[in-house]
């Protein structure tokens, strides 16, 4: 019903003006102001936030600060300098925003007043700085530097320009990670600094741990928490010596800020334990754990700590009793009073905000269409969020806290929304592999002709524990190929989130079987579902595991498909296990290593089916991606070459496992659909 309301609102503006419009491409989505981090001020009035916007000229994306209303009556940039400005904190008096800025030549905090006007420099640190929060008592910031552990960051720096100075390059390793995502390791941790404000003294509170947080290379702000009085700090960090590659035992560890000391950990759960969160009234403390060591995919569950008793409470966020009503939440915040939880989960191809009541436990869906995130607490009633979807990219909404009445706060792309025709999206089911009921969407070709038959793009995602759901996504947006003509068409295999963990964990050691089964009859299923789809002209197109799958499909399915487009995925299971930096993944998904079950590494290798490779591919591979290394890319480039199959190579070595310089992401647009046309609209 939303997506159908959104749909024909959409439709509208761009029928009234069909000439002034164009069909969606990805100049339109690089165009999109990128809304994130939004942070509510404590009188619930304001919302700052960060817009990204796409500086082609120096192929890179800048941000600034923006602050709104609440109510939506108003909007203004706060900040314009050249520079990128990013992670805006309020003060707790509401009349200062912190934030991070590169603007002096590194990466700093520096301040501006609510009002506007010049902002101010606050740290002059030696290194750049990242990861900021303002502590509740308004007296100190905590954030995060990049220091060799048991150094201040004076020696840090001291050692890197020695280093810089020397002509030998070679590095020496003696334990694994010696490279992680895109960069090689030096040493250099990520530790939680203590600012004090009115002397500009430094503490690292982490300072002989051999350990990062926020974590590496995705961790924020979010894995710590400062105590509401001011006097205690509670971070994440997994600090498991050797074992750092195989092993996901992140644990929580306690920092009393009045009298300095080692940290001391406070969680005993052999698997992950992340987002420390006070209550408002500083007697309790809310995290996200897993339960199982070894499994990133894993669901994870809200504990509640009571700070005097210590005894802990552990919540399943669900929205049925039902074998598959379990959700694994995302992120989590506390309502103002104490008495819920928000977060946000994947849910049935949405991504939804739910409140859980903290004292029976009981969760309930706020909004349960689009994908949301960073619900805030606005303190009278409602509950600010962040939603995207199909049909366009992030802005700011409220809600009341029984879910109705949303309100936009935020209109920053309506004008760019509305001079590109999208396509219609729209959810389907089927009964998948096991006989169970899988998920799937269809996007429309733009200016869709129910007389005409449309070729289709056969889009697989990543993970594979991942979701093809209703948002924009900047790297595979179903609309770039609706605009191009075609019907995309995604499915939610099993293994995908949002739909039990039950339903994710039955890939485990089943990697080519029921998501396979699933692709093949959730094609099959659309093919008869909607008429207008050509069976006869069908690419299939994945990234990471989809890549993978990709690969997998050329083997197992050789007639099934026009062409193929692989990007970054694996070629050889066994090799990969080898070449990639975070071992618990493999370890996990195929139960061991490859010498204890090389069957598992064996079964579903792409490799192992080459002799039927016979389907037009093109392969796609970043030479900084040290997820799923370039060589399984130019293995698989080889392979199709030395068969003879029609294909090409598209390589960046600038880019790691997605593609995100501005003209990097044009170029990899226009091959893709260039290779889509040359064998799917001849």
């Amino acid at each position: 019903m939303w997506l159908g309301l959104l749909f024909a609102a959409t439709l509208g503006v761009t029928m009234a003006s069909a000439e002034a419009t164009h069909p969606f491409s990805v100049h339109d989505m690089l165009a999109m102001d990128r809304i994130s981090d939004p942070r509510v001020s404590p009188d619930g009035r304001l919302v700052a936030f960060t817009v990204s916007v796409t500086d082609l000229e120096n192929n890179k994306r800048r941000t600034d600060i923006h602050l709104a209303a609440t109510d939506g009556t108003f909007h203004r940039r706060l900040t314009t300098h050249p520079a990128s400005d990013s992670q805006p904190r309020w003060s707790p008096d509401g009349k200062w925003i912190y934030f991070v800025s590169s603007r002096s030549g590194s990466q700093q905090v520096w301040k501006i007043s609510v009002e506007g006007g010049e902002a101010e420099q606050v740290t002059n640190a030696p290194l750049d700085v990242d990861a900021l929060e303002v502590s509740p008592t308004g007296d100190f910031l905590v954030f995060s530097m990049m220091v060799f552990p048991g150094t201040t960051p004076e020696e840090t720096q001291k050692r890197l320009e020695e280093k810089e100075k020397r002509k030998a390059t070679g590095m020496i390793f003696d334990r694994l990670f010696i490279r992680h995502w895109d960069s090689w390791e030096d040493g250099r941790r990520n530790h939680l600094f203590v600012y004090r404000l009115a002397d500009g003294s430094l503490w690292d509170v982490m300072k002989d741990m051999d350990a990062d947080c926020p974590s590496r290379p995705f961790g924020g702000s979010e894995e710590f928490a400062i105590s509401p009085d001011g006097k205690v700090l509670v971070f994440s960090a997994k600090d498991v010596g050797r074992e750092e590659a195989w092993s996901t035992n992140f644990d929580l560890f306690w920092v009393d800020l009045a009298n300095p000391g080692k940290p001391k950990k406070i969680t005993t759960n052999p698997a992950w334990d992340t987002q420390p969160r006070f209550a408002p009234h500083g007697k309790a403390l809310a995290y996200l754990a897993m339960s199982r060591a070894g499994y990133e995919a894993d669901r994870f569950d809200i504990v509640l700590r009571d700070l005097v008793t210590q005894r802990e409470k552990r919540i399943v966020v669900r929205v049925d009793d039902t074998p598959r009503g379990d959700r694994s939440p995302a992120e989590l915040r506390w309502s103002r009073d104490g008495r819920t939880l928000y977060c946000t989960a994947d849910h049935l191809g949405q991504k939804a905000v739910f409140a859980v009541d903290i004292l029976t436990g009981q969760s309930r869906i706020v909004v349960g269409e689009g994908t949301c995130s960073d619900v805030q607490d606005l303190g009278n009633g409602r509950l600010l969020y962040g939603m995207n979807s199909l049909l366009g990219p992030t802005e700011l909404y409220t809600v009341k806290a029984d879910g109705s009445d949303i309100q936009r706060v935020t209109r920053l792309n309506d004008a760019k929304v509305a001079k590109a025709r999208f396509g219609k999206p729209e959810q389907f089911k089927f009964t998948g592999a096991n006989g169970d009921e899988v998920y799937g969407y269809i996007v429309y070709p733009v200016d869709f002709d129910p007389n005409k038959k449309y070729p289709v793009a056969f889009l697989i995602h990543g993970g594979p524990q991942g979701s093809f759901g209703n948002d924009f996504h900047y790297r595979w947006n179903p609309q770039a190929y609706a605009g191009a003509g075609y019907a995309a068409v995604m499915i939610d295999f099993h293994g995908s989130t949002g739909y039990g963990q039950a339903f994710t964990d039955s890939i485990n050691d089943d990697w080519g079987g029921k998501p396979f089964e699933d692709l093949m009859i959730g094609l099959d299923f659309a093919l008869k579902k909607y008429p207008f789809l050509d069976g006869n002209r069908v690419g299939a197109l994945g990234a990471s595991y989809g890549g993978y799958m990709i690969n997998w499909i050329a083997g197992k399915a050789p007639d099934r498909f026009k062409c193929l487009v692989c990007h970054d995925g694996n070629l050889d299971e066994r090799m990969a296990y080898f070449d990639t930096e975070e071992l618990w993944f493999p370890e996990w998904d195929h139960r061991g290593t490859p010498w204890e079950n090389p069957e598992s590494y064996r079964k579903h290798n792409p490799i192992e089916l080459a002799a039927n490779w016979k389907t037009p591919m093109l392969v796609i591979h970043g030479g900084r991606d040290y997820r799923v290394v370039d060589t399984q890319g130019i293995s698989t480039f080889t392979l199709l070459q030395r068969k003879g199959i029609p294909s090409k190579f598209l390589y960046f070595p600038d880019e790691n496992h997605w593609v995100l310089k501005p003209h990097n992401s044009i170029l990899w647009h226009e091959t893709v659909l260039g290779w889509l046309d040359q064998w799917l609209k001849r």
